[in-house]
């Protein structure tokens, strides 16, 4: 592999460089949502039993058990508890100015990664290319014949920069995309669980009111 690296030329190294940076965000960002997985609709029908016996405390603790968006969301949802409808929905959008980001995390450099890397191995097959007409015409000025030999490492520097910038953008643009499809499926169970927490809270201070 290294050998393969050396006769791609010097933009082999930037490919090499974004497939490490591209791996190590993609295994980050698994492991993100793999802690951060939550079924919301099991921890939902949780605080719901608590709230039905005021128990608001437990409902808490619950939330913070497992540190994650939707359970740091709903927890600031619980702590307003006494507060009009207004406030505590107003403290949960404000959780999610900062929740949302820690989803986000370095999707923008991964996407940038999947669009630069075969534009990286084109770059190298010009390059690679542009090297084969170069010897073609200081051979044929000299020699008057060319050896295919001499093209071989033009050759092999357009190939393989193509091929090594391709196998590094398709994995990373899958992988984008899995993980967009992730964040917006967490935003959106965010938005539905909390929502219909914020409900619940202000129909029981109405109840208690009247």
């Amino acid at each position: 592999m290294f050998n393969l690296v050396l006769k791609g030329g010097w933009l082999m190294w930037p490919i090499v460089l974004c497939s490490i940076f591209s791996l190590a965000i993609i295994i980050d960002k698994f492991l993100y949502f793999v802690k951060a997985k939550v079924n919301s609709e099991d921890l939902f029908s949780s605080i719901l039993s608590l709230i039905k016996r005021a128990n608001f405390k437990e409902a808490i603790e619950l939330c913070e058990e497992k540190q994650t968006p939707l359970t740091n969301t709903l927890k600031v949802a619980l702590l307003n508890y006494d507060q009009p409808k207004e406030l505590i929905k107003e403290s949960v959008e404000e959780v999610s100015l900062y929740e949302i980001p820690k989803l986000e995390k370095n999707l923008n450099f991964l996407a940038t990664i999947a669009h630069i890397s075969p534009l990286l191995g084109l770059l190298g097959t010009v390059t690679g290319m542009i090297r084969c007409f170069y010897i073609i015409q200081e051979k044929t000025a000299a020699y008057g014949s060319v050896n295919p030999a001499d093209l071989a490492g033009g050759i092999w520097e357009a190939l393989l920069t193509t091929a090594f910038g391709l196998a590094v953008a398709i994995p990373s643009y899958i992988a984008y995309n899995y993980f967009v499809s992730r964040v917006n499926f967490s935003v959106l169970e965010m938005e539905k669980t909390a929502t219909e927490l914020v409900s619940v809270l202000t129909e029981r201070k109405d109840s208690y009111e009247v």
